[in-house]
């Protein structure tokens, strides 16, 4: 997706860098007093509510960001990647993650071929597999139902999935749907994760789903052959295929691993790792564990944000104004940073699996052709949910540095609690502090008010509340299986709009290849010190005299580990 001028070179990017001044002159006290204004900035779809009045920005200031989004040629950008082009240039790949949750009849094309009926094949074997398992037609080495799954995965095998696993986890009709299961992601290599894991599962009523593309990333198959050991040291080698699935492309190693390679399941190179949860990366396990049904209305949510995405004009569009905002933040007011604030539990793992959608797609430093930027892309995501939040990094936002915020709520709770002699619910006491925030934030208090309120003149300046501070609202009906999938979807455009409008590859991610390549050499000088007291060679000072006392300080470590599972 070629790019023949830096979008910084344009006008309408020096319009909006002469227009921040204007901005500057305003508090946002003073734009929440225009009524037209505020109306103008809400936007509704499908129940979802979205409020961005609370942004330092004006109706002029969209317009000209809109005016930015037809400079990046936004709408071209957009139907590239819906068409099946290979916008990821730089590994030659379509994306089209949206076909993951298209509805059979979609034709999604990519070289020449709809992908759509493939998807739907490996959906369909899904939900027969994952139905075999639960009704317990399909059972263990010993005879036994398997009720406990393990999926490994690193990245974007684990984040999305485990996103989706905790916000249905309190989910009335998940719940009925789990009933006397277990589902469980194993990621770190650290063999503290995988001691977790196992703790108090039986191999006898144990599913591991094995999830790597290639079936060669190195902390997934490290993990993959501890739990194949544990399952073999138990129930023998044969069990390995009663009790090992895998999400793979690579046939020929699932094979060589001991797992039948008919229980493996396709993805393609279309997916990115971070885009992967509506694949079998996310379907598979979290099937297992809710059923297909449950799973299918959580593809369908984020297909509806699809092709609201794709087909509603920009300025009602909520991933492109959500998009655009980002950009107008932290490319021209200078904010590098945004909190993700989700006032409902269910929601904990947000942030972390936005966190890499985001940095791992727009944390580059070249434009698509390969131009150094004249600016910096990407921002920095961090969240947790409100009211925790507030008594952690609250303080910074209200007092430090300007971070703008994306607070999202839910009308109904998963599981309201009403007491008896309580003023509110306490759904209403958390929906309080949600409504409550963002106000906060934008308004501030003066040190007029706080003489008015007679607190002590040395106390003043401490109370103070410059407010002026961003932050935006949504609001979802619920938290079912299709609200967190018009979620999952939200962010996901979000991102690329991004990305699309900075004029970069939002879908490769080279730097974390580089992590890969040094660890590869340090796992090399570690076996070779370890069982030939090879000295350590071929690093830097610092490097070296690090490795040196980690081989010293483990010496009474054997060399050659006898095999052993950790305990707990």
């Amino acid at each position: 997706m070629a790019s023949s001028i830096i979008i910084s070179d344009t006008q309408p990017w020096k319009d909006l860098k002469a227009h921040v001044e204007d901005i500057k002159k305003t508090h946002l006290r003073d734009l929440l007093t225009d009524d037209k204004r505020c109306q103008s900035m809400f936007l509704e779809f499908d129940d979802i509510l979205l409020d961005y009045s609370r942004q330092q920005a004006t109706l002029e200031t969209i317009q000209k960001l809109l005016k930015l989004a037809e400079a990046a040629s936004l709408k071209d950008k957009i139907n590239r990647m819906y068409s099946g082009e290979h916008i990821n240039s730089t590994e030659n790949r379509s994306v089209l993650h949206v076909a993951l949750r298209a509805s059979r009849d979609a034709v999604i094309q990519s070289d020449g071929k709809n992908v759509v009926p493939e998807v739907w094949k490996v959906l369909d074997n899904i939900q027969e597999f994952s139905e075999r398992v639960r009704n317990g037609s399909w059972v263990g080495a010993t005879g036994k139902a398997l009720k406990d799954v393990v999926a490994i995965g690193i990245g974007g095998s684990f984040l999305g999935p485990l996103f989706v696993h905790t916000a249905l986890q309190t989910d009335p009709e998940a719940i009925e749907s789990a009933r006397g299961r277990q589902l469980r992601f194993l990621a770190n290599v650290d063999p503290i994760d995988v001691a977790r894991n196992i703790t108090g599962l039986n191999p006898e009523t144990t599913l591991v789903v094995v999830v790597s593309k290639t079936f060669t990333t190195a902390e997934t198959m490290l993990n993959a052959r501890t739990l194949r050991e544990w399952i073999s040291s138990a129930l023998g080698p044969s069990a390995v295929a009663k009790h090992m699935v895998a999400v793979s492309t690579n046939l020929k190693l699932v094979e060589q691993f001991g797992i039948d390679p008919n229980n493996a399941f396709a993805f393609w190179d279309w997916v990115g790792g971070r885009y992967s949860v509506c694949s079998a990366v996310g379907v598979l396990p979290l099937s297992l564990q809710y059923g297909f049904s449950v799973i299918e209305k959580f593809l369908s949510g984020a297909s509806s944000i699809d092709q609201h995405f794709y087909s509603q004009p920009f300025e009602s569009n909520i991933p492109v104004l959500l998009g655009l905002l980002s950009i107008w933040n932290v490319s021209f007011l200078g904010y590098p940073a945004r909190a993700i604030l989700p006032y409902s539990q269910a929601l904990e793992k947000l942030a972390p699996h936005i966190q890499q959608v985001s940095m791992e797609s727009n944390g580059k430093g070249v434009s698509i052709d390969g131009v150094p930027l004249p600016f910096e892309a990407g921002e920095i995501d961090f969240g947790e949910p409100g009211t925790n939040g507030q008594h952690s990094f609250y303080q910074l936002i209200h007092q430090g540095r300007v971070i703008p915020c994306d607070f999202i709520g839910v009308v109904k709770s998963q599981q309201p609690v009403f007491l008896k002699g309580e003023v509110v619910s306490n759904h209403d006491e958390l929906m309080s502090n949600y409504f409550a925030q963002p106000d906060a934030l934008a308004y501030g208090k003066t040190a007029d008010q706080l003489q008015k309120e007679n607190v002590s003149p040395h106390l003043i300046p401490h109370k103070t509340f410059s407010g002026n501070r961003p932050s935006l609202s949504l609001l979802l009906p619920s938290l079912n299986a299709y609200n967190i999938g018009q979620l999952l979807a939200i962010y996901e455009h979000r991102i690329a709009v991004e990305g699309f409008i900075w004029g970069i590859n939002s879908f490769d991610q080279w730097g974390v290849e580089l992590g890969k390549s040094l660890a590869t050499q340090v796992r090399k000088q570690l076996n070779a010190s370890r069982t030939k007291q090879e000295p350590v060679q071929g690093f830097n000072f610092s490097t070296t005299t690090m490795l040196n006392r980690y081989l010293q300080a483990s010496s009474d470590i054997p060399a050659d580990l006898p095999t052993s599972l950790p305990k707990i």
